[in-house]
């Protein structure tokens, strides 16, 4: 993660530059592209304040601490902002895990027929689960089981694709473009 460290009214400190950026380094777990943070630490009489913004992976988080400590402030605010990255990052996943979802909704009923010119046709509905996966690994899904298409989410793009036989013996892939 890309920190700059500003100092207000105190002395500029390599300790207190190298607490909070390795303290900022734990959350790169949490985000999935590169990140940057600002800091402001300050004093002011008796108050040690803590500033920290990050920005980065679609979000920006702000977060603000005030000890008589700098480095209990710097402690609590980075606690503040862990809280809100897993707060961000799970309101995301429940969001796209309400993608699987929709089709049970609007799915009622498996069979609904309609009208043809040459008669009645029928389709049939079949709501089927997808999950996160490689395409290597879609493949060796499709080498296991006997169904002529798979459908699932690109763990690299976090898009919907579809994996299915052609006639000639090999693969296909669908994917949607942007």
């Amino acid at each position: 993660m890309q920190t700059s460290v500003t100092f207000k009214n105190l002395d500029p400190s390599e300790t207190l530059k190298s607490y909070v950026s390795g303290k900022l380094d734990r959350f790169d777990k949490f985000l999935d592209n590169p990140a940057e943070a600002s800091v402001v630490l300050s004093v002011e009489k008796f108050r040690h304040i803590a500033e920290i913004k990050i920005s980065g992976d679609r979000l920006t988080i702000n977060g603000k601490e005030e000890t008589d400590d700098m480095y209990s402030s710097i402690d609590m605010v980075l606690d503040k902002l862990g809280k809100q990255i897993k707060k961000n990052k799970q309101k995301t996943r429940d969001r796209r895990g309400g993608k699987t979802k929709l089709a049970d909704v609007m799915a009622v009923e498996d069979i609904v027929p309609q009208q043809d010119e040459a008669g009645t046709t029928q389709l049939k509905v079949k709501n089927i689960e997808y999950k996160p996966m490689d395409v290597e690994e879609a493949v060796m899904q499709m080498d296991l089981g006997d169904d002529n298409f798979l459908v699932f989410t690109n763990a690299k793009t976090d898009r919907v694709n579809v994996l299915y036989h052609r006639n000639d013996g090999h693969y296909g892939l669908i994917q949607p473009s942007n």
